[in-house]
Formats: C-alpha cells, structure tokens, sequence
C-alpha cells in the first residue's frame, strides 16, 4: 500500500480542502418556470399561466437563467425537464416552480401536463410528473435545490376520483365509481439540502385570488426580488404575507432543508458584500441584524438551520458577535435535533477545542453520527481519519477507501477527484480508467475548482488510459470533438472549462 500512502498525502497536501468556486458572484442560477392553465380533458385554471409569466420575469429580473414552459403536454414537460437536470448540474441554485392542477396518489404527489386524459389510477401516475421526478431533476445543483409547487388547489377530477382510492387503493380503481376528493398534496420529504414549498400547506388548497395572479404567486415575486434577503426569511415572509393576505385561509409551507451556505436571490443589500460561498463564518456574519433577530426567532421554534447559521456567526473571529462558547450551546441544540451539518461543525469544534474541552471521542462520535445520516463532508473526513489513525482510531487503509467510495459516491468533490486518482493508481478492485474518468468529469461538474485546474495545468498526474477516457466522456456529453488521444491540447481545455460551467 505504499503507493496509496503516496497518493493520499500528496492529495492532502493538494487537495486537503478542496474549494468549490462559483464561475461569477451571482451567476449560475437556473429555473425552470411551468404554468399550465389550458387543460384537454380537465377543468381549465384561471391564474396558474400568468403566475409562471410573472414568477419567470422575477426571476429574469434578478440574474436567473429562465427557461418558462405554458401549457406543455407530457411529451413537452419531460423533454424541459430532461435538459434542465443537464443545465442544473453547473448551477449554485436550481429552481422549478409549477403552477398547475396537482394531485396525491397513495401518498406521492403528482403534477398533471395538459394533455392528461385520466380514467384510473394508474393513468395519473403514467400520465404525470411526479414531485419525485422534479427533485430528481435538480438533485445536482452545487448548492442549492428548490422545488416549489403552486398546484396545491381542488381535485381536478372531481367526482371522477376516489381520494381514498388514491391514497390506499388498487392504482387501477376505475374512477367512474369514486366519490370526491377535498384535493390538495401530500407531505413532501426531499433529501437534505433540498427545499420544497407548497403554496398550501399539506392538505390544504391554494386559492386563486380575485386578480389575474394568485395571492402565493404575488408574494413570492414581492420576496424574491427584496436584496438582502436571507433565502430562508424569504420563504417565511411569504408565508407570512399570505396569511394576511388570505385572512389565514391559506398558509404556504416548505418542507426540507436548504445547505448550509446563506443565500440571496436577488444579491447582497446595497452597499453590502456579497459574502455567498467561501468561508461560511465571513458568509453568515453578513446576515443583517434585523434578519440575526428573525433568525433567533426561528431557532428558538426548533429551526436547525437558523441554529447552525447563527452558531456559524459566533464563530468568526473577526466579528463582534464571535463566541465560541455560544456556539457550541447553538451546535449541541441542532445536533441534538438530527442536524448532520451540527454535528459535523460540533465535531470540529471538540477537535479542536474551540468553545469547549478537546475529546476525541466526542468528535469521533458526531463525525459518526452525521456520517450515519449520509452527510459526505463527515465520511470523507472520516475517510482520511481512519487512513492516518486519528481520534483514537487504528490506521485502516481498507475502510479508509470504502469511505471514500461512499463519499464519492454522494458527489463529494473532494472525494470524487481523490477516488478517482486512487482508482488510477490500481488500488480500487475492479475499477479502470472508465471508473476514474467517470468520477472526474462528475467532481469536474460538481464545481470544485482545484479539479479544474489540476486537470488543465497538471493533467499527467493521471495516466494516458485515465486521460483518454476522460476525453471520451467529454464527447459523450457533447462538450468534446476532438480524438481520444490522451493528450490535453486546446481541445480539451477547451471542453473542460465547458464540463465546469465556464464559457468556453
């Protein structure tokens, strides 16, 4: 395993903290924008068109790349969602937003296209896109993934559908024989660091309003569009606004978490830095004090990510808020409640000493436990713990790179690069240049930009086959024309700075 002890610490030395690098400040942002009001077989909507019109020219307005979709059939709306999964990949922010009929099938939500022609059970499921598929298609954004449905309104089969049927019967009831369902979605469960918003919560129904748009769309279009606006405060706001709006009738609910990384739609405040990425201590300490407030607020309700960003500030040592000791209080708090990125921050802290006593067991145990919760910071780190026999841990290269394989496996940059390279060296049983190829050009996607320059200054660290088949996965994603010769020339370069996200 000499080779491999090589490797790892020429890797720790390189890419011991690899950086994820957006190509501009504010740039990367996509959405996918669909409203669909004219329906073939169901009852037309009023307002559910013009509401994607005004969420599409919001997001225009501030920087997204909008791709808007009206009235698509099926064909039309997985053919959107298609290139969109491939545009999302090099995106800090990915956003769908669909105003349409909705509906819940045994307890999966689905979004009706125009063109659905429904007479059982099993046709919604065939004929729609499930909120499944629209998380799917956001899952590799590098940040952020938002999915938000304003579809939250009455069954739009109306006597023709059994909502008990639906829920818990045979997907081939026939719907001549159900009664009415009150319409409505299911919970939605997204994967950390994905954030759904209904227009309503969970079996509620959204409402139309009285103008050409929906009270939702309107005050969604109001937030997105304030600068400063933490993400999160965004989307309380608008639930706030539409409550009022709808004197309680309807309450807009997200479900989810977003990551950990502060975020504004529409940029940083006049006059303030955009503080977006990088060090997430510098990051959170921009959070204006009237928005620290509300984000107290919503910590003290249990919020684990208003937790973690306000222990975030505390820990930047050139703020006057910096406070280990609170931080720690407000990291315990959310690892307490199941926050894998708590207890990964906690665990760093224990290491460290920083804000309490240094006890490795303590650190080895919520490294563990975010790691148990998939959280591909923790295995990775876990990886090179168990490589080089820290925190009271033996050395064990084996488990070492099964961690990394995991991690890898989970779109960590870092470990998709260092697995590559540890898959060329030969030390990944069943695994060639194929594999390594693969893993780079995914760490290439995912926005590391160490990868991106390794791979145009010092391409040779990899072997001829790695290279060629590098080459080859390029022209599979359409970004290379060139031969498959191993060979880095201004080509490649060319259809690697492409693969990243940077115009060529």
């Amino acid at each position: 395993m000499h080779g491999f002890v090589l490797k790892l610490v020429a890797m720790l030395c390189v890419l011991g903290s690899l950086t994820f690098a957006p190509t501009s400040a504010w740039a990367n942002r996509v959405a996918l924008v669909v409203g669909i009001a004219k329906y073939a077989h169901i009852e037309a909507l009023d307002n559910t068109a013009n509401d994607a019109r005004l969420i599409a020219e919001t997001l225009e307005g501030i920087g997204f790349e909008v791709t808007l979709v009206i009235d698509a059939g099926y064909a039309e709306l997985t053919r959107a969602m298609d290139g969109f999964a491939f545009q999302s990949e090099t995106a800090e922010l990915a956003l769908i937003y669909f105003a349409g009929h909705g509906i819940e099938v045994q307890g999966e939500n689905f979004l009706v296209p125009a063109d659905a022609d429904v007479r059982s059970n099993r046709d919604v499921q065939r004929q729609s896109v499930s909120l499944d598929n629209l998380l799917a298609t956001v899952d590799r954004a590098r940040v952020m993934r938002i999915v938000i449905l304003d579809s939250c309104r009455n069954n739009p089969f109306g006597d023709e559908l059994d909502s008990a049927a639906l829920e818990q019967g045979s997907a081939d009831q026939d719907v001549s024989a159900a009664a009415q369902g009150a319409g409505g979605l299911a919970p939605a469960a997204p994967d950390r660091g994905t954030l759904v918003a209904f227009a309503a919560k969970d079996g509620q129904v959204a409402l139309d309003g009285m103008g050409s748009n929906s009270p939702f769309a309107l005050a969604l279009a109001e937030k997105m569009q304030e600068r400063g606006l933490e993400i999160s405060l965004m989307f309380r706001q608008v639930r706030d606004k539409v409550l009022a709006e709808t004197f309680n009738q309807q309450e807009p609910h997200t479900y989810g978490s977003l990551s950990g990384v502060p975020f504004y739609l529409a940029g940083p405040a006049e006059g303030d830095a955009a503080t977006q990425g990088g060090d997430l201590t510098v990051a959170w300490s921009g959070i204006r004090p009237d928005q620290e407030k509300q984000l107290v607020a919503l910590a003290e309700l249990g919020d684990t990510r208003s937790m973690v960003g306000l222990a975030y500030m505390r820990l930047n040592p050139d703020a006057d808020r910096f406070d280990p000791a609170e931080a720690v209080s407000l990291l315990t708090r959310a690892s307490d409640a199941g926050s894998p990125e708590a207890q990964f921050e906690l665990a760093k802290l224990y290491e460290r000493g920083l804000g309490v006593e240094v006890d490795p067991a303590r650190a080895l145990a919520l490294y563990q436990a975010a790691a148990d919760q998939d959280f591909a910071d923790a295995i990775n780190d876990l990886g090179f713990l168990h490589y080089q026999g820290e925190l009271g841990l033996s050395p064990d290269p084996a488990a070492a790179l099964a961690l990394f394989e995991r991690a890898a496996d989970l779109r960590h940059p870092q470990a998709l690069f260092n697995f590559a390279a540890l898959i060329d060296d030969g030390l990944i049983a069943g695994k060639g240049p194929k594999e390594a190829a693969s893993y780079l050009y995914d760490a290439l996607r995912s926005g590391a930009k160490d990868v991106l320059d390794i791979l145009l200054e010092r391409p040779t660290m990899f072997t001829l086959d790695a290279r060629r088949a590098l080459q080859g996965k390029l022209a599979e994603a359409g970004f290379y024309t060139g031969g498959l010769d191993g060979s880095f020339g201004p080509g490649t370069q060319r259809a690697i700075r492409l693969a990243f996200g940077l115009k060529a």
